[in-house]
């Protein structure tokens, strides 16, 4: 395959500046929901927007409920794209790709914290992962999200909103993260470039 990255076709206005931060980094991708394309794909990124049961339904829709949880390469869900990985989301009751156990609850606002949550946070990793390399604690990221998951084993980092939500998760080739790292500066950078060396 002529590309390094396979880009999930979740028919979202945010492919375009994937696509465009993969290109700086001296990536090449392609955005696809054609099956046989993802499978043969070296590594697959699933971006998301919308809400998670039209989400599903898309992948469904191309067959890729099915195939996405047998992927053996390295895939990175990232904002809506993570939140499918896990079992279920309360938005929409929506059944998700099951990969990561758990599932993704609304957040709950207050007082100087709205839904969505809207802006730059940091990052308080849990322990090393090759995803994370040479970003350290206390790193900013761009969030954009009104439900979350909590955190459990696959947790990788965690960011605080009225209490610690799952900011990236991750087990054996599946990784996710909450935040839009096209969107977060030379941090965001940083981590889809370790994204590009997993194998």
């Amino acid at each position: 395959m002529d590309v390094d990255v396979v880009i999930v076709d979740s028919g979202g206005a945010n492919l375009a500046s994937l696509g465009f931060a993969l290109e700086r980094l001296g990536a090449r991708s392609r955005v696809s929901s054609d099956p046989a394309t993802i499978v043969a794909a070296p590594r697959v990124l699933l971006p998301g927007v919308g809400s998670a049961g039209d989400a599903m339904q898309r992948l469904r829709s191309a067959g890729l409920d099915r195939v996405l949880p047998g992927l053996r390469q390295p895939l990175l869900g990232i904002c809506l794209g993570m939140q499918l990985l896990f079992e279920r989301s309360a938005e929409d009751d929506a059944a998700g790709l099951g990969i990561l156990p758990g599932r993704v609850e609304r957040l709950q606002a207050a007082p100087g914290r709205p839904v969505p949550h809207m802006g730059w946070n940091t990052l308080e990793p849990c322990g090393a992962d090759p995803l994370l390399q040479d970003i350290p604690a206390g790193e900013h990221f761009y969030f954009v999200h009104s439900y979350a998951a909590h955190p459990s084993t696959t947790t990788l980092a965690t960011a605080d909103y009225g209490g610690p939500v799952v900011a990236v998760a991750g087990r054996d080739n599946f990784r996710g993260v909450q935040f839009h790292p096209e969107r977060s500066g030379a941090a965001g950078a940083k981590l889809l470039a370790n994204f590009l060396r997993l194998a």
